[in-house]
């Protein structure tokens, strides 16, 4: 969405090594998105905001989360589209998932000036 890298080769390969992917769905707002099955070629429907989500819920709990930026910085710090979902879902989780900030490599800025509800990621990887 919004210009993110697409992630679906990556998704792809990850299944045809014996992995499992999962979509981040929003079920309410303001609150920590949900991660639900994704397999290639499953029915897929609109979720809030129009984004495709699958077609059945169910419900899997991430070890990794790929999570797309707008912007970064030195600290791994990102910047999303503002709604703070993934720092939410991140910090409510029983055990934080290794998470892995993805964008373009121009979108680097010299700090986010994080605030104390930003989460740092794991690692940052760019185009």
């Amino acid at each position: 969405m919004r210009g993110e890298i697409d992630v679906r080769d990556i998704a792809r390969k990850h299944i045809e090594a014996g992995g499992v992917v999962a979509l981040p769905v929003v079920v309410e707002e303001s609150a920590p998105v949900e991660f639900w099955k994704w397999t290639p070629g499953m029915g897929m429907r609109r979720g809030v905001w129009n984004i495709p989500i699958p077609m059945e819920r169910e419900v899997l709990t991430p070890d990794a989360l790929i999570v797309p930026l707008v912007g970064f910085d030195g600290e791994h710090y990102r910047l999303g589209y503002g709604g703070g979902y993934y720092d939410r879902t991140i910090a409510a989780a029983a055990s934080r998932p290794f998470c892995v900030g993805l964008g373009y490599a121009e979108a680097r800025l010299p700090s986010i000036y994080p605030q104390p509800h930003d989460i740092a990621m794991n690692l940052i990887v760019t185009d």
